[in-house]
């Protein structure tokens, strides 16, 4: 599929192109979400998987985007996980789910999911970060008054 261009001119792009693109895009990172399954995205979306690749390697939103699909997908697959192990799912009358093949798919992405979270505990961080720089700021300057010339006997000894 052929991408629509931005004329030379300055003129905007093609607003039916942008729906598109951002209509096949919201398809896309809901089912991803949904399967964690790039094929099934690809095909939810109508797009092919090399589309939503490419995409992926160019744009760090779509990126983030995809990652944080990922991320919500294994942990919906988790939960179900966890809920077929204890209490089963019954299938023609018996209790069947192919544990181990959930299990080593959720293997398989450990370090993927890992990863996903500790860029969103980063964000976290980074606010723990300013509080500890600001409550180090606010100390340093309690210090820095006590040094003054008369602090001294407001400074307890004891």
């Amino acid at each position: 599929m052929v991408e629509p261009k931005t004329a030379s001119s300055g003129a905007a792009p093609c607003r039916r192109g942008n729906k598109t693109e951002q209509r096949w895009r919201t398809l896309f990172l809901g089912a991803l979400a949904e399967t964690s399954n790039v094929s099934a995205a690809s095909l939810a979306a109508a797009v092919p998987p090399g589309k939503a690749y490419r995409l992926r390697r160019i744009d760090p939103d779509f990126a983030r985007a995809w990652r944080a699909a990922l991320l919500e997908g294994y942990e919906n697959l988790e939960m179900e996980v966890l809920y077929r192990l204890r209490f089963g799912d019954p299938k023609d009358g018996d209790v069947k789910f192919d544990n181990a093949t959930a299990l080593r798919l959720l293997g398989l992405h450990r370090e993927t999911v890992a990863r996903e979270r500790a860029a969103r505990e980063n964000e976290d961080l980074t606010a723990v970060r300013a509080s500890i720089h600001a409550k180090l700021a606010q100390l340093r300057e309690q210090v820095m008054a006590r040094r003054l010339p008369g602090a001294e006997a407001e400074v307890d000894h004891g």
